[in-house]
């Protein structure tokens, strides 16, 4: 039932992509509501199907890939939301849109029949997931607001003439979506980080022991660090701290997934 749940879920989520594609190009804004209502239908099955992980015959750890990626999309999706209603960032549901049907479709591809890897005893390893994966969602909510702001501040300054199919969010709303998902993203960042550390503590009974996955982590984290403090100093322009805040999604990626898929 619940790879049932995810299909429909990923189904929801292309249509809502398609819907939102489709309404670019219309005059009336139907079609835009429209897609923001089948993106909110699209995370309440997602949840549902978070819900039912216990009932499957062998349901996968939370620290399984697929289903970590999974809820980083769903906590993107929600966040999106709370973000949309206060912003009006509805036109960017064609953007955050695809990134949710993949999320929902990889960990729908695992068999109900499927053995899970070996599941990890204890809090520390959800938590670690759990934090990190919210953390990875928001902090790339800051940039998609970072590429986004940096296109429309290059249109305004070549003064390019708007295009009213799809007029782009305000610099100002741009960039509140950057300093809230980036404090709060980085927040949740590092209580994944310091959750992991625990982990290790609790399985090999040492806070450190210089894996790969340990170090280009530590990295990432020192790497946003600067952001975060470049940001929140007042020590920067927002076109500036668009900017970081793109390079250090793409960095974090690498380091978290990136290395994850390369090794």
């Amino acid at each position: 039932m619940t790879i049932q749940i995810l299909q429909w879920t990923a189904a929801v989520y292309l249509a809502t992509g398609l819907v939102a594609g489709l309404s670019l190009g219309s005059e009336t804004r139907r079609m835009e509501r429209a897609s923001v209502v089948l993106l909110a239908f699209g995370a309440v099955l997602h949840l549902l199907s978070f819900g039912l992980l216990h009932t499957a015959e062998n349901p996968p750890p939370v620290t399984n890939m697929r289903e970590a990626v999974s809820f980083m999309a769903w906590v993107g999706v929600v966040f999106y939301l709370i973000f949309l209603k206060r912003y009006r960032l509805q036109r960017l549901v064609v953007l955050v849109a695809p990134g949710a049907f993949l999320g929902a479709f990889l960990a729908a591809l695992r068999p109900p029949s499927a053995v899970p890897v070996e599941a990890v005893p204890g809090a520390w390893p959800h938590a670690h997931v759990l934090l990190a994966s919210a953390g990875l969602s928001l902090l790339g909510l800051a940039g998609l607001a970072g590429v986004i702001f940096l296109i429309e501040h290059a249109r305004l300054k070549s003064k390019a003439s708007l295009d009213r199919r799809f007029p782009l969010p305000s610099l100002e709303a741009l960039d509140r979506v950057n300093v809230v998902a980036l404090g709060v993203g980085f927040l949740l960042l590092t209580l994944g980080l310091i959750t992991g550390l625990l982990w290790l503590q609790t399985t090999k009974g040492m806070l450190w022991s210089g894996t790969a996955h340990e170090v280009w982590n530590l990295v990432a984290w020192v790497v946003y660090a600067v952001v975060v403090f470049a940001r929140f100093t007042g020590k920067q322009s927002s076109r500036r701290s668009a900017i970081n805040a793109v390079a250090g999604f793409v960095f974090l990626l690498f380091a978290v997934i990136g290395l994850e898929v390369i090794l």
